[in-house]
Formats: C-alpha cells, structure tokens, sequence
C-alpha cells in the first residue's frame, strides 16, 4: 500500500510543480506514447539480453513484492521456532533415528505437516532437512556443519538477489536511453527545420520529453522497484538464518529450549515474540 501512496505522491508533486509553474501538458502527452515505447522497450529489450530467463522470470515476480505484503509475518516465525523446537525435542527424547521418517517425506510428517507455509518453502525444507539427514549420519562437528550451512544460504541468497540487481542495471542505464530518444527527436526536428518557429519549438519540447522520461522513470521508479525488491529478499532471508541459528545452537550441545531462544533473539525485532509469549507457545507444541 505504502508504494502506491509513493508513486501517486510523486506523480503529483512533479507533475503538478510543472503546471503549477506555467508548464503546457499537452506537448508531454502528445511526446509520451513514442517517447516512452523507445525508452521502455530498449530498456526491456536489453534487459532479456543481458539475463537468464530464470533470472528474468525472477525479477517479474519480485516485482510483485514491491506492492505485496512481506512473505513471513510474526505468527510465521513462532511456527518456525515451534517446528524446530518438536523436532529437537524429539532428537533428545527419542535420539537422530527418530527422524528420518520426518525429513524423507516432510509433507506427510506429523510435526512439519502442522506448519503447512513452511513445508510450501522448499529452500526452507531442503535446509532444515538436508541439515539433519547429515546429523543422521553422525556428520556432526558444528563447526564444518555451520560452514557448510554458510555456504548453502550464500548460494541461495546470491540467486535470490540476482534479479534486483538485474532491475537496479537496468535502472542505471535507461537515463541513457532516454538520450537515445531525445536524440532521435532532435534528428526528427532537423528534418524539418524549414518549419516556422513555433512548429520547431513543439518538435524540439517532445525530443527533450525523452531525456526528462529517462532520468524521471529511472530514478523514481525502476531504481527505487529494484531497491525494494533487495529489501524484501534480505529480509526473507532473515528467516533461514533463524533456522540456521537453531540448528547450530542444537550441535553445541544445548538443550531444545536453549536453541530456540537463540533463535528468537535473531528474529526481525518487527516480528519478534517476547520469551514469556513463545515459552508459553511451546508449551502447548505437538513433538509427535
């Protein structure tokens, strides 16, 4: 919601200054269609030759986060702590055999079933249960598992992140296309240069519509867009260093309470529960 409320405020503050100041609309209207095809069409244009088609498709998507909510909310991470906290609960109740018939079929699990968001994030699943298949398989030094963890969240957080920065180079470079414009409209004046003054004048205010669409689309809306979207990322990947957190805390030795408060404190401060509201929380998890 706040972004619509951005984009309609700056339509209006720079768009209504420039009436305000005595500036004539028609000539931007009448330049916009053509101006704006040779502009945005480049820009896409090079965009799709310049990125993968995963990268592409992933940067449509993100964009869509830049007008929707936040993927994990307050309840989300107490279900995080909660799933993590049956399943080491049942690790020190039951021992690492106990869990296999968890991580090898997580959609029909008892525990993770009751988290349905979760088990429908896949990196989330993957991370949590390739973790512990390999302390099933007594691969248990903390240290190498928190680096191999490490290196597993840097690989997905450099593909998440490929895609705004795909729309932020691509932010950088349409100020230039709208030169491109302009320049084509000054050629188009050129041709006519026979015409009486005030003709040339309308010609020459179009050409310059394309270096103000450059500069205006770029630094007002597909930068800030790209922007957004690596804010949204980072903070969904806050979500996965919360599992990691636990899961590490697990590998030192602490007990399944411990861990889980350990990863309370790594919570967004935004979405965070208290320790009163989560130990009362985990009082009522179902461990299987």
């Amino acid at each position: 919601m706040i972004s619509i409320v951005g984009i309609i405020f700056t339509f209006i503050m720079v768009f209504g200054g420039y009436i305000i100041a005595g500036g004539k609309f028609a000539i931007i209207l009448h330049a916009l269609p053509f101006e704006m095809m040779i502009i945005m069409g480049a820009a896409i244009g090079a965009f799709l030759v310049a990125n993968k088609p995963d990268v592409s498709k992933s940067a449509l998507k993100g964009l869509k986060k830049v007008f929707g909510k936040p993927k994990w909310n307050a309840q989300d991470y107490k279900d995080l702590l909660s799933l993590l906290f049956a399943i080491l609960k049942l690790v020190r109740s039951k021992g690492m055999i106990a869990l296999e018939q968890h991580i090898e079929d997580p959609a029909q699990s008892p525990i993770f079933s009751q988290y349905p968001k979760i088990v429908a994030d896949h990196f989330a699943i993957d991370f949590i249960c390739d973790t512990l298949r390999m302390m099933t398989m007594s691969f248990e030094d903390p240290h190498q598992v928190e680096d191999m963890m490490e290196k597993n969240l840097e690989k997905h957080h450099h593909e998440v992140l490929a895609a705004s920065h795909a729309v932020q180079t691509m932010a950088d470079g349409i100020p230039a296309l709208g030169i491109v414009a302009a320049v084509l409209g000054v050629i188009k004046t050129m041709a006519s240069i026979n015409e009486p003054v005030a003709v040339l004048g309308k010609m020459i205010g179009g050409a310059l519509v394309g270096t103000f669409l450059g500069v205006f689309m770029a630094y007002c809306f597909v930068g800030p867009f790209a922007s957004r979207m690596g804010q949204t990322f980072e903070t969904e990947h806050t979500f996965y260093l919360v599992i990691k957190a636990v899961l590490v805390s697990h590998l030192h030795g602490n007990a399944p309470q411990i861990s889980v408060e350990i990863g309370r404190t790594n919570v967004p401060t935004k979405y965070q529960p208290g320790f009163k509201e989560m130990e009362d929380h985990l009082s009522t998890v179902n461990v299987g």
